[in-house]
């Protein structure tokens, strides 16, 4: 396949090829219809007959060439194969769009400090698991860092002090930067303010902006009540002190923690269905 994109690459081997797709063609004649040297024409025949394009054949004193179809069917099928994925409609391309979207509308609101004060955000959740596991996936650090980034981000830095006062940090990478020499791809900083075990817990989160300044406070209320089948959990965001340069933070809100909410569902549904995994939910502190 490589082969193949390489040698189709050359705007002068695609044009031969649109002109063997016609019919086949001697080297003169293609050489003449290309408006190229018939030496130059030959080598770019011959990159094309080695990555399977063309074929040929020698006709008393000419040299026939003819397209090979099946390469570029094989091709064709590969790219929408690539299409496909990218057009799923849950997948990461919608996602992307969506957030797009949010952006353009954001950015749009936001002319004047304070712009985005008193927004608010609701999420609900039915989660497997008793509140006490619920709880522990909210407040213990090595838990924490299972769930509360997207996917295409991984916990670099995480501090979370389930008590009154108590500090929060989360700072986030890129997953393919394993080696920490890219730029953070973002900080927050903040407190928690309430706590009762199993029940509620407050606490208010800012992003950082490059600057060192925060773009927003977000003030963030869980609380959790058992039902039948485990845990309900409604979460409250309310956004205070926002800048003008907080639109592209605010904007994939509503997207990132959903997410994140998906990832802590699908890892405690995981507990449930194997009650012996709830031994091994000890990963290690993140630092």
């Amino acid at each position: 396949m490589d082969a193949l994109l390489a040698a189709l690459a050359d705007p002068a081997r695609l044009r031969l090829v649109r002109l063997l797709a016609e019919r086949p063609r001697p080297v003169g004649v293609l050489a003449q219809l290309a408006d190229a040297r018939q030496p130059q024409t030959t080598k770019h025949l011959q990159t094309l007959e080695r990555a399977g394009i063309v074929t040929s054949q020698r006709t008393g004193q000419r040299r026939i060439y003819a397209l090979q179809s099946a390469p570029l069917r094989e091709l064709a099928a590969a790219l929408n194969r690539l299409a496909d994925q990218a057009d799923q409609p849950a997948g990461s391309r919608a996602t992307y769009d969506r957030y797009g979207n949010s952006l353009r509308l954001e950015r749009l609101a936001a002319q004047e400090p304070g712009w985005a004060d008193d927004r608010t955000f609701r999420f609900h959740r039915s989660l497997a698991g008793r509140p006490e596991l619920v709880w522990s996936h909210l407040t213990e650090e090595s838990l924490l860092a299972l769930w509360w980034t997207p996917d295409d981000l991984r916990v670099s830095e995480l501090v979370f002090e389930a008590r009154p006062g108590g500090r929060i940090v989360q700072e986030y990478r890129d997953t393919e930067d394993v080696d920490g020499s890219d730029v953070v791809a973002g900080r927050a900083e903040g407190c928690v303010e309430s706590v009762r075990p199993g029940e509620s817990l407050g606490y208010r989160l800012s992003p950082v902006l490059p600057d060192g300044s925060t773009a927003f406070t977000a003030h963030v209320d869980m609380v959790l009540a058992p039902s039948d089948t485990g845990t309900d959990l409604e979460v409250h965001w309310r956004i205070a002190d926002s800048t003008v340069d907080s639109a592209d933070f605010i904007a994939g809100i509503e997207i990132g923690f959903d997410h994140s909410l998906d990832k802590l569902d699908a890892a405690l549904a995981t507990l449930a269905t194997d009650p012996h995994d709830t031994d091994s939910t000890d990963t290690g502190s993140v630092k």
